[in-house]
């Protein structure tokens, strides 16, 4: 299937695969682990509004999986991707690896019989159904319920005496139920109260302050460590340190042998680890390790220190690519991502987090204003995870960036890969 565009003259062309952007959306389960993402696409040539327009088109883009890469997108996860009728009659299936996927029938599409025979086929070829926004037992929702396995509600859109209603038929029917547009720990605890089996949303990033909450001991041995580094102490005071936390010794050592790392040969002491890294990157690896700590409970891979981990690298691709030559820039704009989400981590205002932390007021003005250079970026990069809500704002900082939206799409796919790569080795 070629997917085409309509330029001004009127002309079709040819819709390439870079001429998206693209977000994924964090699905978690009720352990609030990881297990999949919706990709959405949005036509880089069509403006803020034309986010799942055109579907046939992102479907052809999602198919050519030797260029996208969907492995290198959603990682161990299974990948979420809206179909309608267009793309259900082509022939792009034998691109999608099915066992990784999850086909969402728009609420749009009007199901005829070719439609049902379509995806009772599918269904055969061992492909798995979810029905989006499902507001109401309709005559089709009753057609197609048979065939889907998951049933998806917009929190946004349903009033909870709706969603009594409704998610008790569909339990007994025995499909999963999963609420999207979660964006409050209220919502999540309501939803769970409810019965709901997945969750898709960022209410796991927004932060919940909680007065009086101290560091764990871990987290603590690793902030003072940050702050060693920070007033350039002895390597052999540094070492010591990390000597002295047995968990913080065990992560390093685990971390470092990583292929993200890349080293040649395996790691067995703290002085190689130190020697390898060098400070810059002992510095991130710490970061990092700062996310992992409170997830020693599941071995799923946590959503925060995954979006924690994607920022940061995203950021420091985004200054590599402005700035090709300037290192000291792209380690700066590596740990405004990964410190961005950190009032969240620790449930502390971000203020007195930089307080304990001494940075630079260029990191401190985008923490904390979202100004400046990192300011603009670590404002992209929330833009893109919120891909739907995006205006004007993503365009205009994109153009500022001096991006073109092959650049975003390359360095969002990289950033992607190495940052489930970090996630799944700190478990």
């Amino acid at each position: 299937m070629i997917a085409t565009s309509l330029p001004e003259n009127g002309a079709t062309r040819p819709l390439r695969v870079r001429e998206f952007f693209l977000a994924r959306q964090p699905i978690l389960d009720r352990n609030q682990a990881l297990v999949a993402y919706e990709l959405l696409f949005r036509n880089a040539a069509t403006g803020p509004a034309n986010v799942t327009s055109d579907l046939s088109a992102t479907a052809s883009v999602i198919a050519h999986t030797s260029q996208l890469g969907m492995e290198k997108v959603i990682g161990d996860s299974l990948g979420y991707l809206n179909v309608d009728a267009a793309v259900l009659m082509s022939d792009i299936f034998q691109f999608l690896p099915r066992e990784k996927v999850v086909l969402e029938i728009v609420e749009t599409m009007k199901v005829t019989p070719e439609i049902l025979a379509r995806i009772e086929q599918l269904v055969k070829e061992g492909f798995r159904f979810a029905l989006d926004d499902v507001i109401a037992d309709t005559t089709e929702v009753k057609q197609l319920l048979p065939l889907v396995e998951i049933i998806k509600f917009d929190l946004r859109d349903m009033p909870l005496s709706a969603l009594l209603k409704l998610m008790p038929q569909f339990k007994l029917a025995g499909k999963a139920l999963l609420a999207e547009k979660v964006e409050t720990q209220e919502q999540f605890d309501t939803c769970m109260k409810l019965g709901f089996d997945f969750f898709q949303g960022y209410y796991f990033a927004k932060p919940v302050i909680l007065t009086g909450k101290k560091l764990s001991p871990s987290q603590l041995a690793i902030m003072q460590l940050m702050g060693q580094l920070n007033s350039d102490a002895d390597t052999a005071d540094i070492e010591r340190s990390v000597k002295q936390d047995v968990s913080l010794c065990f992560n390093l050592l685990r971390l470092v042998n990583t292929p993200a790392v890349g080293a040649r040969r395996r790691i067995d002491s703290v002085n190689q680890a130190l020697m390898l890294l060098g400070r810059s990157q002992l510095q991130r690896w710490l970061q990092i390790m700062l996310y992992a700590e409170p997830c020693k409970k599941g071995h799923s891979m946590t959503p925060l220190l995954t979006l924690a981990a994607t920022r940061g690298k995203l950021l420091e691709l985004i200054a590599q690519q402005i700035e090709p030559r300037n290192q000291s820039m792209a380690d700066t704009a590596f740990t405004v991502g990964i410190m961005s989400l950190m009032d969240t981590l620790f449930s502390i205002p971000m203020k007195e987090i930089l307080e304990q932390v001494a940075v630079i007021d260029e990191v401190c003005d985008a923490l904390l204003h979202r100004k400046g250079l990192y300011g603009s970026m670590l404002r992209l990069a929330e833009h893109i995870e919120q891909i739907e809500e995006a205006g004007s704002m993503f365009d205009e900082l994109i153009d500022r960036l001096r991006l073109s939206s092959e650049d975003l799409y390359n360095l969002q796919v990289s950033a992607f890969e190495w940052s489930d790569a970090v996630a799944r080795s700190a478990h």
